[in-house]
């Protein structure tokens, strides 16, 4: 006679790693499991994949890279599908792609942490790892009024209202969005500008950012300027 199927409860905990590198794959995978053997882990090697996946399953915790295949960017396209399931599933991304640029625009598109690959250990991987998984069973999904995907040229909006910006103002943007309530420095934002790295030229993009946005939200209020130091984003979405 079978047994009934266990309570949802007292599952194992699924996690995907979304990751076209099979070596790379596997590592993660060996990692993971050695830490939390408990756990059932699927891997995927490109987008078609793991996005079916990703409406199929209810992952605990997802681990993908940015680039799949000749695929530059399809790591944000699912961090993008997986938001918009608001199921609040956290994404850990492990890319080669420069910390210094991207950890910022993966934190605006709500991935909860950036590995630059080759610069961690196992032991930062799986620290990372657990910490987000413990801490992403008391955390509610957010929604946010900002959508941003500053990889591409492609249009961001603000509360459901698509807002015109070029590129580098994308990356500024999101730089300030993830960092809200905090003064975000010049020297900070010239990390996110190929050319004219100057305090000048910021201010040009930060005030063509504040047109944007207040052309579809009139009273937008929410970058304020920090005499001698930076910008700060004041709102909490």
């Amino acid at each position: 006679m079978s047994l009934p199927p266990a309570p949802r409860s007292q599952r194992s905990q699924r996690v995907a790693i979304i990751e076209d590198d099979a070596p790379t794959s596997g590592q993660l995978r060996d990692w993971i499991a050695a830490a939390r053997p408990d756990l059932q882990i699927d891997q995927w090697f490109d987008r078609d994949s793991a996005e079916a996946a990703l409406q199929r399953e209810q992952y605990a915790l997802v681990v993908l890279d940015i680039e799949l295949g000749r695929e530059r960017h399809a790591g944000v396209a699912l961090i993008n599908s997986i938001n918009k399931q608001g199921r609040g599933t956290p994404v850990l991304v492990v890319s080669a792609m420069p910390a210094a640029v991207y950890r910022s625009i993966m934190k605006a598109l709500d991935a909860w942490d950036y590995l630059q690959k080759t610069s961690f250990s196992e032991a930062d991987f799986v620290e990372t790892f657990l910490d987000i998984l413990r801490n992403s069973k008391a955390a509610p999904a957010q929604e946010t009024s900002l959508s941003l995907d500053p990889l591409r040229q492609t249009l961001p909006s603000w509360r459901g209202q698509r807002i015109n910006l070029p590129l580098t103002a994308q990356r500024i943007l999101a730089t300030l969005h993830e960092r809200r309530g905090q003064v975000v420095s010049y020297d900070d934002l010239f990390l996110v500008i190929k050319s004219g790295r100057n305090r000048d030229n910021v201010r040009k993009h930060v005030s063509t950012i504040r047109e944007a946005l207040r052309e579809v939200d009139p009273g937008f209020d929410g970058i304020e300027n920090v005499p001698m130091r930076g910008f700060r984003w004041t709102l909490t979405a």
